[in-house]
């Protein structure tokens, strides 16, 4: 994976473009340890930051594809590639392109994307098959697009105004431009003090956007056209999947088999995250029975549990992730996590370095930054189950009455199901600035936005409908914020994650299904289940749903409590404008905080994030 980053400036560039170009692309430096590239012209900057995979000698970047000899560029420059991803289907791209008279100097997927685009243009997304963001300048026709694959694995943000429009995988190398300044208004606020719901094709900074996933962003003279090449909404809308339960088992295990194949080619090591839940088992077990593949190396995380209870979540992990392992055959490793490591500020400050944001979930951002470290020590690319829960019904949101005839994002809604997260921020927020934020009306137009694009066959039956309205609110708004989580903390430990369950093909298959076949058997994610059963103990197959774990180590909470202690002693400017004085002096005073429910120490983690971000972003708040 890598970085990319640039601009364009139909006013024409000025003297200072290449030393900007360089502090933006310096950004994405952990994104792209292995080299780096920057092409200029009269209006156009592409940069690049390379982590090498495939075609490690020859795959350096922006690539360039000449003009013909008979061309008006005086450049002799046609096309410029800025690209960021994986292609899993180059190579019958490749044979194909070589039919139409392509003559490869690479086996880089990039010349693919690169000479794919040449032959058919915009319409070349439609065939791609991966994970990718990329930008495409053409010299020639003086334009811009901006790229993101269909689920919005990779990230992509933009800022434009008038004839400059700036671009950068992460937030961080658009804000780096002099021309784009680091405000937070009061939408941007609103966005961060609601977790775990994606506002799409927005960020909390003012005037730095989304490419939304499944889109291209055009950029010319005339401005910014945008086009959606694929929408969850439509497949949802336009498609019933097959009513027989044989037929669902064996089209998603054929699916699983192609799309891991695929995602397993690379020129350097690869490994599979393992927790020990149904999905990362799957993966882990389709990758290592590949009879191209030698074994497959595994990884989890563990916590020290001075509790010795042997009954948390990572002590639950942990005797499944052994399971699965000795099942399958592969060379597993549990990261352990010691209490003071976890607590260590410099690893907090690189999380919220790492997401932009301040509004991550603590210990288990920190824990799943230093299991990335700890994996990139052996390997370059691993595979990872997200997204089967949201494509699947898997959560307890899909089940819970409360939570799934809620007139709101289900995962928020007034139940148990999902720990009252959004309560308990709330909780914490200056009730002057929570009425005038009116983070509720947020709430209601957002969810009543996010239902406006889907469209529902007559013939269905209320629960039915229910069920994809659900399915389509937790890819367009859920899966997005663990997406940006895993690949913003991989990345920062220069890590390729990929996610075989965001593969478009299964995704299509799966989520036009009916809840019956679903929850075939009587459990959620029943389909799945009936498709992975002969490759796994069943104990796992058969395991319910756990969340990513926790520390369970009273150590951590005692160590945190100092941190946030010190930190209240000379508090960063904006958060006593932020959180209530009443909460930070309750916290400060080492007033227990509740430890129960998704995240333990909630509140004490989100005020350390928040400060950790004022610090190092020193944002202006535009209250």
């Amino acid at each position: 994976m890598c970085g990319i980053t640039g601009w364009i400036d139909y006013a024409g560039l000025g003297p200072d473009a290449p030393a900007v170009a360089e502090k933006m692309n310096n950004e994405h430096v952990h994104r792209g340890p292995d080299g780096s590239g920057t092409w200029l012209s009269r209006y156009a900057v592409i940069a690049h930051r390379r982590l090498s995979v495939i075609d490690i000698e020859n795959g350096a970047q922006p690539m360039v594809l000449p003009t013909a000899a008979d061309s008006p560029s005086a450049s002799g420059v046609r096309l410029v590639l800025s690209y960021n991803g994986e292609l899993y289907n180059y190579a019958e791209l490749r044979r194909e392109l070589a039919v139409r008279g392509h003559r490869f100097r690479t086996s880089s997927d990039t010349e693919v994307v690169l000479r794919a685009w040449a032959e058919w243009g915009v319409g070349a997304v439609e065939r791609f098959n991966g994970i990718f963001a990329f930008a495409v300048w053409d010299e020639t026709a003086q334009t811009l697009w901006l790229v993101r694959d269909h689920l919005g694995v990779k990230p992509l943000h933009y800022h434009h105004r008038g004839e400059r429009l700036i671009f950068g995988s992460e937030a961080k190398s658009v804000l780096a431009h002099p021309d784009v300044d680091t405000a937070v208004d009061e939408d941007g606020l609103r966005q961060l003090l609601v977790p775990l719901l994606k506002f799409p094709g927005t960020s909390p900074y003012r005037g730095v956007s989304e490419v939304l996933p499944g889109q291209v962003l055009e950029f010319s003279r005339r401005g910014v056209r945008t086009t959606r090449y694929w929408d969850v909404r439509d497949v949802l809308s336009r498609r019933a999947g097959t009513e027989d339960l044989d037929d669902a088992v064996e089209e998603l295990r054929s699916l699983l088999h192609d799309t891991v194949a695929r995602q397993t080619v690379a020129d350097v090591p690869l490994g599979t995250f393992l927790s020990g839940g149904l999905d990362s088992s799957a993966i882990t077990a389709i990758t290592g029975a590949l009879p191209q593949r030698d074994g497959i190396r595994s990884f989890s995380v563990d916590f020290t549990d001075a509790a010795g209870t042997g009954d948390s979540r990572s002590a639950l992990d942990r005797r499944y992730a052994r399971e699965a392992a000795d099942f399958i055959g592969s060379d597993h490793s549990s990261i352990v996590l010691d209490s003071a490591l976890l607590a260590d500020r410099s690893v907090r400050d690189a999380t919220v370095r790492a997401r932009d944001l301040p509004n991550g979930f603590g210990d288990l951002d920190m824990s799943l930054l230093l299991l990335c470290r700890a994996v990139r020590e052996h390997a370059t690319v691993a595979l990872s189950g997200e997204a089967a829960d949201e494509i699947l019904g898997g959560y307890l949101w899909f089940q819970d009455p409360t939570a799934v005839w809620a007139e709101t994002f289900p995962w928020i809604a007034d139940s148990p199901a999902h720990g009252y997260l959004q309560q308990r921020m709330l909780s914490t927020i200056d009730p002057a600035l929570v009425e005038q934020l009116d983070i509720t009306g947020q709430l209601r137009d957002a969810y009543t936005t996010a239902l406006g694009g889907l469209t529902h066959d007559p013939a269905l039956s209320a629960a039915e409908r229910r069920h994809r309205e659900i399915i389509s609110l937790a890819v367009t708004h859920f899966l997005p914020t663990l997406l940006d989580r895993k690949d913003r903390l991989s990345m920062a430990a220069g890590l390729e994650v990929r996610v075989p369950f965001c593969d478009h093909r299964i995704v299509e298959h799966v989520v036009t299904l009916s809840r019956h076949i679903h929850n075939a058997g009587g459990r959620e994610k029943g389909v799945l289940r009936d498709a992975v059963r002969d490759l796994l103990p069943a104990s796992v197959v058969d395991r319910t749903k756990s969340p990513y774990p926790t520390s369970p180590d009273p150590a951590y909470a005692r160590l945190l409590q100092e941190h946030l202690t010190a930190v209240l002693a000379d508090p960063p400017d904006g958060l006593r404008d932020i959180f209530a004085p009443q909460v930070l002096d309750a916290r400060r005073r080492g007033d227990a905080a509740r430890a129960h429910g998704l995240v333990s120490n909630f509140e004490n983690e989100v005020i350390l994030n928040f400060a950790s971000w004022l610090r190092q972003y020193t944002p202006h708040l535009a209250l």
